[in-house]
């Protein structure tokens, strides 16, 4: 068999049948939103809420409002093309309403720019929870250029605010670029508070009903999961409240799993390595038994 007839015997077998022979591939005939186009927007937003941190052009205070301006009117033309896509995706039955969708789009993006002094705000409090909690950090700058926990919390915020506005697929995409990038996986649907802290990140995992209040700090490996799900009729998962509530004041150390509805209380600490299902009272100390110190002569007991 030839080239020629290779490729028209499997086109023939990739083509045909498609809804039948891969019912849970299904096929889309607009376009999808660009992850390489959403990274470029998570520049730009980068550019937008850090001034001079990011992007190729110095700026000054004189020149501050000028890059903003630009960068805003950027950052919409970009989004559109993105949101109006997503919307196509979401809705399918609404392809021939092309009006419609691109009203919603405009005003969808419009909102998302309403929302960036917010997520300024929230990160800014990010930058001085790492920084108090850290003495590793030398400066803002720092921690801002170089902490993996700085670009998850921005794509997480930025991810976050879009679902909010009620934007289909871009923000889970989001969020997986940084998971990607970073270890750290935070879905955007979680409700993180004020002065988040992640230190060192790799292996955090946040989930979707999660709620987390203002001051509180992960150490790497923490997982706020699910104990279980539960199932309707048809055997599919319920979405319904899974995930902690970790209120105010709140530190988790390093590979400690929280798992299930249930509330850990304000002020409390967590300990390394904890497997916990059950609801803890505020300022409460959880940790492990010591561990118990034996002594070993040539070898023995090893």
């Amino acid at each position: 068999m030839d080239l020629r007839q290779t490729i028209q015997k499997n086109v023939d077998l990739l083509s045909s049948d498609h809804d039948v022979s891969y019912p849970y591939i299904p096929l889309y005939e607009r376009q999808l939103p660009s992850i390489k186009d959403l990274n470029g927007i998570v520049e730009t937003i980068r550019e937008i809420l850090f001034p001079g941190y990011f992007g190729s052009m110095p700026v000054s205070l004189n020149s501050l409002e000028y890059h903003t301006g630009v960068n805003l009117e950027k950052l919409y033309n970009q989004l559109i093309t993105q949101v109006t896509n997503a919307l196509h995706f979401d809705s399918p039955q609404n392809a021939g309403n092309e009006k419609a969708i691109n009203e919603k789009a405009k005003e969808i993006c419009a909102g998302f720019i309403n929302k960036l002094p917010v997520i300024k705000y929230l990160l800014s409090t990010d930058v001085k929870a790492i920084m108090d909690g850290d003495p590793a950090a030398k400066n803002y700058a720092e921690i801002i250029f170089c902490y993996p926990a700085m670009k998850a919390l921005l794509n997480h915020r930025v991810a976050h605010e879009m679902l909010q506005l009620g934007i289909p697929l871009i923000p889970r995409i989001i969020s997986e670029i940084a998971h990607t990038e970073t270890g750290i996986d935070i879905h955007p649907q979680a409700r993180i508070g004020e002065y988040f802290s992640i230190d060192h990140g790799t292996g955090v995992v946040i989930g979707q009903t999660t709620i987390i209040g203002n001051h509180v700090r992960l150490y790497q490996g923490v997982t706020l999961g699910a104990k279980s799900f539960a199932l309707d009729d048809a055997g599919n998962p319920v979405d319904i409240p899974r995930h902690p509530i970790i209120e105010d004041d709140v530190t988790i150390y390093s590979n400690s799993s929280i798992l299930g509805r249930i509330t850990i209380g304000k002020g409390t600490t967590i300990g390394g390595n904890i497997w916990l299902t059950h609801s803890v009272k505020p300022y409460s100390k959880i940790v492990q038994t010591k561990a118990v110190e034996l002594s070993f002569s040539d070898g023995s007991g090893i």
